[in-house]
């Protein structure tokens, strides 16, 4: 089998699973799909079957940059100013609050458990545990949504965690970005060297301007066909300029999606285009994510698995329930909310691709194999976490109390 036939049948076979198997599991099972697709992969892949060989997922790396960057365009198309402006302080305090606190928990636990288990440096051992804590920040869009949907609810705790989980995303793709710019390596065709603060401005001015390079080839296209083919382009462009200087093409996206959904006069259309693979594109990447996988070389890898997964769920559900009573929202979003943020989502995976990436950075496969652990034991309950955190609200006319919160 060729690359290139590869790629087609895993699209095809995506996008299938994406428009039938999805929506028919959320429906009636409250069961967000995505984690079979990365044991899929691993069966695939060249540790178990070896249909997919080493040399064919070489070939689709492209693809899979394409991927990062969709997904990184995805998540900044959600930071729309106009929305972002209505929501009250006492969310963003409560959402920035939780995402720091989960991130330094679990990043200070690996910090030390790598440096003790694994014999590394303070510096050698700090990137993966940066890179570990952002992953535990992140918190699954799909589960909540799939819970609101369920319970047709729109009350103030499904607001707060949409905003949570935006807030999540945020602080996680811009620390996973920063640390890939201190560790850059340097580049021999520069006369002087960039400061890691200047690789970050690169960064994320590679996702402003595609944003206004879309403008200036497309103006005021509204054919649905025009602006999906376009913003490929465009996306493949953002993020392959940001591989190819080593840095985050998830942050490029990111910045990419928020700059071109504040600025378009298309911003339905432009979402629609966005949003309309997004779905076989996970499950593309999850299954690259699966075949990717090799088992680690150090033979304590799942000391640093076991203790993120418990270090983040005790963040998560005792960091929200303590940042909610500090701010006096737990009449609004109940002791439980955190269940919901349980659910890691897609993004961690495109973050984790990334990593192994980034080939400088130390225990490439330690990260790796966490970050699909984590999924792999989150992802398809994540509706049923949401749904044990929204259902005691379905019925709670909560919305009023949090229009009066500061």
């Amino acid at each position: 089998m060729t690359s290139g036939l590869a790629l087609v049948l895993l699209v095809v076979g995506s996008y299938l699973a994406a428009h039938v198997a999805f929506d028919w599991l959320a429906r009636r099972l409250v069961i967000v799909s995505g984690a079979e697709y990365i044991l899929l992969g691993i069966l695939l892949g060249p540790q178990v079957s070896g249909l997919l060989t080493a040399g064919m997922l070489q070939d689709l790396a492209p693809a899979s940059a394409l991927a990062l960057g969709w997904m990184g365009a995805i998540v900044g198309s959600r930071f729309l100013l106009t929305a972002l402006v209505r929501v009250p302080g006492a969310i963003y305090r409560v959402a920035f609050v939780e995402s720091l606190l989960t991130m330094f928990v679990v990043g200070g636990a690996q910090f030390y458990m790598l440096r003790w288990l694994f014999s590394l440096s303070d510096e050698r051992a700090l990137a993966p545990a940066i890179a570990l804590g952002a992953f535990a920040t992140l918190s699954s869009h799909a589960g909540i949504e799939v819970a609101a949907r369920r319970f047709r609810e729109r009350s103030a705790l499904v607001a707060a965690l949409r905003t949570t989980t935006g807030a999540n995303a945020f602080l996680a793709v811009c620390t996973f970005g920063i640390l890939l710019s201190f560790e850059h390596a340097p580049s021999a065709t520069l006369v002087r060297q960039l400061t890691p603060t200047e690789w970050t401005v690169v960064n994320v001015a590679i996702g402003i301007v595609g944003g206004g390079l879309f403008h200036l080839f497309l103006g005021d296209e509204k054919r649905i066909d025009r602006l999906f083919i376009s913003l490929g382009g465009i996306i493949v462009l953002v993020s392959g300029a940001a591989t190819y200087l080593r840095l985050s093409p998830v942050m490029a996206g990111m910045f990419f999606g928020t700059t071109l959904i504040n600025t378009t006069r298309q911003r339905a259309e432009v979402g629609a285009a966005l949003y309309r693979i997004e779905r076989p594109l996970y499950f593309v990447l999850l299954v690259f994510a699966g075949a990717s996988w090799r088992p680690s070389a150090q033979p304590a890898w799942l000391l640093p698995v076991l203790l993120f997964v418990v270090a983040r769920i005790t963040a998560k559900i005792g960091g929200a329930r303590l940042v909610a009573r500090i701010n006096d929202l737990l009449p609004v979003l109940g002791n439980n909310w955190g269940y919901a943020l349980l659910g890691q989502g897609g993004l961690i995976i495109a973050l984790a691709v990334n990593y192994v990436y980034a080939d400088t950075l130390a225990l490439p496969n330690v990260v790796f194999t966490t970050a699909l652990v984590s999924v792999l034991l989150t992802d398809m309950l994540s509706g049923r976490f949401a749904s044990s955190a929204i259902a005691p609200f379905a019925t709670a006319p909560a919305a009023s109390q949090l229009e009066r919160t500061p």
